[in-house]
């Protein structure tokens, strides 16, 4: 009994391993992040997918991050963050960073 129960903890704790992080999608369009402030959950990794919509390259660049990663002319990147604790974590492309300006909000 008490073997069937810790294989099923055992199971139960590989599962909730191996899920797949929350997803989150920044469009970059006309030098802009669409949507500027994107709300996320505090204490969990995420994957931010910067999808670039315009002709030229952009730098999705964070100092409160630590991340600093060029996306291409109408293409797409991953950038894996956190977890983070509760707050509000700027970001910008470096290349237009007059307009091109956004922040996460861990809650």
């Amino acid at each position: 009994m008490y073997r069937l129960i810790a294989l099923l903890i055992v199971t139960v704790a590989a599962t909730c391993a191996a899920a797949e992080p929350t997803q989150f999608t920044v469009t970059l369009k006309d030098h802009r992040f669409v949507p500027a402030e994107l709300i996320v959950p505090a204490g969990q990794k995420i994957k931010l997918i910067v999808d670039n919509q315009d002709a030229s390259a952009e730098e999705f660049e964070s100092y409160e991050l630590n991340r600093e990663k060029i996306v291409g002319a109408n293409a797409r990147i991953i950038v894996w963050i956190g977890p983070l604790k509760a707050g509000r974590y700027p970001f910008f492309g470096e290349f237009h960073a007059d307009t091109a300006q956004g922040a996460l909000i861990a809650e």
